[in-house]
């Protein structure tokens, strides 16, 4: 008897140790960086066009990390240390329920056309990426095509694979809900700039127009 429950102990401590090792893996809690049976899986590219200035789109992607955050945006990235133009910062992202990754990562800033991140710590040993911005002018006026591209790194040969493919997708659907976020923004902002010049131009136009009219009647 006594051999039968330290066997089912031994199962209880082994699955409830599996458990806490696969919560701390996807949370980012344990990382694990062995060195061992390193393959690279590409992130991207993936590419977006934006009715907006590159210094506008660029602006929007910087101000989380550079500007003051909104309470909001403080709950999904904490930045623990800050330079000119670089930061380390904290990425939360939930999972579910209350269960959420943390990812730490350098951002580096070269304005106006790149943002470069490089991961510290999160649920695989190493994933590098960049969002790169080129301006063109077109008859509609300035448009910003921004790029993300990367490289995502695991150990473990197939398995570290198999796991690298789990973490890329979730990784690059954080990156799509980016993109519509930084283009529904940037193109609200250059919406409102036009529609705000032209009730100003209307408006000089109908001081104008009352002026001459004070002007004929007087004379």
């Amino acid at each position: 008897m006594r051999h039968a429950w330290a066997w089912a102990a031994g199962c209880v401590l082994t699955a409830g140790t599996a458990t806490a090792g696969y919560l701390g893996l996807v949370t980012a809690a344990v990382p694990i960086d062995l060195g061992i049976g390193r393959r690279h899986l590409p992130l991207g590219p993936h590419a977006i066009d934006i009715a907006a200035p590159r210094e506008l789109v660029f602006d929007i992607l910087a101000t989380p990390y550079l500007g003051r955050q909104t309470r909001a945006m403080a709950e999904k990235i904490a930045i623990l240390e800050r330079g000119a133009d670089m930061v380390l910062a904290a990425h939360r992202t939930p999972i579910r329920g209350r269960l959420q990754a943390t990812t730490v990562e350098t951002v580096r800033f070269t304005r106006p056309d790149r943002v470069d991140f490089r991961l510290v710590r999160g649920p695989v040993p190493e994933v590098t990426e960049s969002f790169l911005l080129t301006e063109s002018v077109t008859d509609h006026g300035p448009n910003t095509r921004l790029v993300y591209e990367g490289q995502l790194g695991t150990d473990l040969w197939a398995a570290g694979v198999w796991w690298g493919r789990l973490v890329a997708a979730r990784w690059q659907h954080v990156v799509a809900a980016t993109f519509t976020a930084v283009k529904t923004e940037a193109e609200r902002r250059v919406s409102y700039l036009e529609n705000r010049a032209g009730h100003g131009n209307s408006g000089r136009s109908q001081s104008r127009v009352s002026n001459r009219q004070r002007r004929h009647r007087i004379s």
